[in-house]
């Protein structure tokens, strides 16, 4: 039977461990990782194998030979350009004659293949994916099958609100020859995004295999690290070279030639590879040393990875470190947790290298030097870099100089050399720390920036490519939390970076290996004064200012101390309105209110509307992207019901077209458009879908139900002072007031709740809710949405923190606590079964 190898990765989230090595040929366990695919093939009769290669192909090829030594036949098959991972196996098609298996060579796994390969002949598949289940399958493409294994449903790295199973594509396929006709020759194609999406709509034979053993993705250093630790103990049936002590209570393998002093001490597991030597009252625990290495006396090497020939000297200490082919850890050199010295490194004696620091090739630590980074981003930013907000973390401690310099670097590489990015800030101090860090490390990597200063997020969003730019960062102290600072990213429509060019930034800011310009190639800055200008141009011919001044309405604002107060003024007085100005001035200490303060404010606003007279009552929020309104009684309408009323106005004022909204938004928004010839689109909750959708042909009006909303053809991003505009504008032909507009929608009753989810149980608890669900009418847009007759309730998982959220609408509030009560108890009771299991 023939296997392919998929061995032409770079291995980039592993660098700098392959920065002159192709991932497969990563040690694991003293051998190529590659090697242990090999004998796992062998093992399962699969012994006609070829190898694609991309990257360094020859040391791949060198090492294998002809695979004589290695008990198989091997071939190889060279891709000079990257055809992605189907179209790269199509290139291997001419070796390929009946039911072959794809895997990774750098994978470690002991599946049952024999028992992959029934299931596939069982069931007559065309192509067969072999699953396994995993505490986070955010990397993963994950997989949701009927019960007999015929797919339903696959989403390639889903976000948290799309995670519907914690089951997932190991990456190794079994496939009949003829499906290799279904991709097009010397293109990019994937397994994944493009292969598996066409086999499920053209109806093909798409199973997947829940394997039983062991899995794991060596995806980065962490990875690599838990590998071997699983090695050790068992976790994992691989062929581990050298020979075991007999006799002993742990498990020990010695190479031929190695010696160890009678007083050093091994403990846990530990593999030693050939001619090393290990001296006196040296103590090596749960550690995998390689070939030709020496530990000298007094050293202390405790759950660490030592490639060949390394030298440790005296009284070195390491702790969960990985050290690089020929490196020199002199005596008393400390090395922190996670701490990676690359090959022919050398490291000086008493010198302390700090946790998470990475120290690239043939590079000099002085003697008794301490090389630091701030051990907070190795684990403030392990589970991810982006959040909801950009990214955020606590002012000047997490997002410091030094950070918003490296990530500014980081995201400047992803772009291409003297490309323009607009920046921005609010009016807070350490903002402007942060944001001309940020702009230094742009700059650094070669890229153009026009610095916007002080300016509302939507003027640095609009009509962002006009003058050239092709990205913009905003950077702001948050308004929910008087501590941090955030950093938002757009990009060259105005929107929201998506989910992948933020994953591209994170990997070149851990993998610290981004661009840096040469001294006459650094990026120039500059300050231009006429976006600002172009907006209010814009904004002025956008709008009908006609209708609003022959109404002339009565409004009171409240700027909240944001930049909005810097020029939605001026473009107010254009338009014959009566505006009552509150908080009209920039004020670094009111920019982040509590919760208590932000009703305060509220019910001022109301307060002010009712005395005055007023016909409308607006609070911009500090970025000026959202608003709250107040109608002409001076009640504040909830968010909810504010969109629904911006939604009937629209819908009343507009042409028909399209109405935007996410997926848990009400009910009674169909209720309200469809009698004027408008269709309704539910989207995902995320900000980023709502603008992807603002951004499609046909769309007139999107909001979020939470304060924001967007009107397309202006700009596909959040704009509150646009909104402020539009529902006078619409107020006005519509002939309403707003208390008039609130009596024309329907009345329905809505419960939030939610409920604390460990994040390795969030993959299990979707997968758990679908399938007691799968005989009910849902949707799967974003978590979970059952509809149940006239009412829903909507689960899905928070995207930040470790929880699900429960939304239920009813037609009255007892009926809507009771489906979120049965809810609540039915998630406790998945959440208590699994944690059991």
């Amino acid at each position: 039977m023939n296997g392919v190898i998929m061995a032409g990765g770079f291995g980039t989230r592993l660098r700098p461990l392959t920065h002159s090595l192709p991932k497969p040929m990563i040690p694991m366990a003293n051998k190529p990782m590659m090697e242990h695919i090999v004998d796992l093939l062998r093992e399962h009769g699969i012994t006609d194998l070829v190898t694609l290669l991309h990257f360094q192909p020859e040391l791949i090829e060198g090492h294998f030979g002809d695979g004589a030594e290695f008990g198989v036949r091997m071939a190889y098959v060279a891709a000079t350009e990257d055809y992605g991972t189907a179209g790269a196996v199509k290139n291997a098609q001419d070796h390929l004659d009946g039911t072959f298996l794809v895997i990774s060579g750098d994978l470690l796994t002991d599946f049952d293949l024999g028992a992959a390969l029934q299931f596939h002949r069982e069931r007559g598949a065309d192509l067969t994916i072999l699953l396994t289940r995993v505490e986070n399958p955010l990397q993963y493409g994950v997989v949701i099958t009927e019960p007999d294994g015929r797919i339903s449903r696959f989403l390639e790295k889903p976000t948290w609100s799309e995670v519907f199973s914690d089951t997932v594509n190991t990456g190794i396929y079994l496939l009949e020859p003829w499906v290799l006709d279904l991709i097009p020759p010397r293109r990019e194609f994937d397994f994944s995004r493009d292969l598996f999406p066409l086999m499920m709509r053209e109806g093909k034979k798409l199973y997947g295999h829940i394997a039983a053993g062991y899995w794991r993705d060596v995806g980065d250093l962490l990875e690599y690290r838990l590998a071997h630790q699983d090695i050790l103990a068992g976790t994992v049936k691989v062929k581990i070279p050298g020979r075991r002590v007999e006799g002993l209570d742990k498990a020990i393998w010695l190479g031929s030639g190695t010696r160890v002093d009678f007083t050093a001490g091994l403990r846990g597991a530990v593999l030693i590879g050939q001619n090393t030597r290990v001296e006196a009252n040296a103590r090596i625990t749960n550690s995998v040393i390689g070939d030709n290495c020496i530990v000298e006396e007094g050293a202390v090497v405790a759950d660490s990875i030592l490639w060949n020939g390394v030298y440790v000297g005296r009284g070195a200490i390491l702790k969960e470190n990985v050290v690089g082919r020929g490196s020199e850890i002199k005596a008393r050199a400390h090395l922190f947790e996670g701490a990676l010295i690359s090959d022919a490194c050398r490291i000086g004696e008493g010198s302390v290298v700090k946790a998470d620091v990475k120290v690239w090739p043939q590079k000099v630590v002085e003697d008794g030097a301490t090389l630091s980074t701030s051990l907070v981003w190795g684990e403030r930013w392990s589970r991810s870099l982006f959040g909801a907000y950009g990214v955020t973390g606590l002012g000047n401690i997490e997002i410091s100089p030094e950070f918003a310099a490296k990530l500014g670097a980081a995201f400047g590489a992803t772009l291409r050399e003297h490309a323009v990015v607009r920046t921005s800030r609010d009016p807070h101090r350490t903002s402007r720390i942060i944001n001309r860090a940020m702009i230094c490390g742009l700059l650094s990597a070669g890229v153009d920036v026009h610095d916007l200063r002080v300016t509302p997020i939507p003027v640095v969003r609009y009509q962002m490519g006009v003058h050239g730019a092709v990205a913009g960062v905003h950077v702001r102290k948050s308004p929910y939390d008087p501590e941090l600072i955030d950093i938002k990213f757009f990009d060259e429509q105005g929107m929201d970076i998506s989910a992948n060019r933020e994953k591209g930034i994170e990997r070149l800011f851990f993998r610290e290996d981004f661009r840096r310009a040469k001294i006459d190639a650094t990026g120039v800055l500059g300050f231009p004064e006429y976006d600002v200008e172009y907006y209010q141009e814009g904004i002025l011919g956008f709008i009908n200012r006609e209708a609003i001044r022959a109404r002339a309405p009565k409004v009171v604002i409240d700027y909240s101390c944001g930049s909005a107060a810097t020029i939605f003024p001026a473009i107010l007085g254009k338009l014959g309105c009566e505006i009552i100005a509150l908080n009209a001035y920039m004020d670094e200490s009111k920019i982040t209110k509590s919760a208590e303060e932000f009703q305060r404010s509220l019910k001022q606003l109301c307060e002010i509307v009712r005395i005055l007279g007023a016909d409308v009552g607006i609070l911009l929020d500090t970025g000026a992207e959202k608003l709250f309104l107040v109608d002409d009684k001076g009640d504040l309408l909830s968010d909810e019901l504010a969109l629904a009323v911006v939604a009937l106005l629209v819908a009343r004022t507009q042409s028909p077209g399209i109405i935007g909204v996410p997926i848990t938004a009400s009910a009674v928004l169909e209720e309200v458009v469809a009698p004027h010839g408008f269709q309704m689109k539910r989207t995902k909750i995320a900000p980023r879908a709502l603008m992807e959708a603002a951004a499609q042909d046909g769309m007139v009006f999107v909001g979020d139900a939470f304060g924001g909303f967007i009107f397309p053809r202006f700009q596909p991003a959040f704009d509150g002072m646009l909104a402020t505009l539009k529902i006078l504008e619409m107020l006005a032909l519509s002939d309403l007031t707003l208390h008039e507009a609130i009596r024309s929608v329907p009345k329905r009753a809505s419960t939030r709740e939610q409920i604390p989810c460990p994040w390795e149980m969030k993959g299990t608890l979707m997968r758990t809710l679908i399938e007691a669900t799968k005989d009910d009418q849902v949707e799967l847009v974003d978590g979970v949405k059952i509809h149940l007759g006239n009412d829903w309730a909507a689960i899905y998982p928070d995207h930040d923190k470790p929880a699900f959220h429960i939304l239920v609408e009813a037609a009255t509030r007892a009926r809507a606590e009771e489906i979120a009560g049965t809810y609540r108890d039915k998630v406790k009771e998945w959440l208590a079964r699994g944690a059991a299991a």
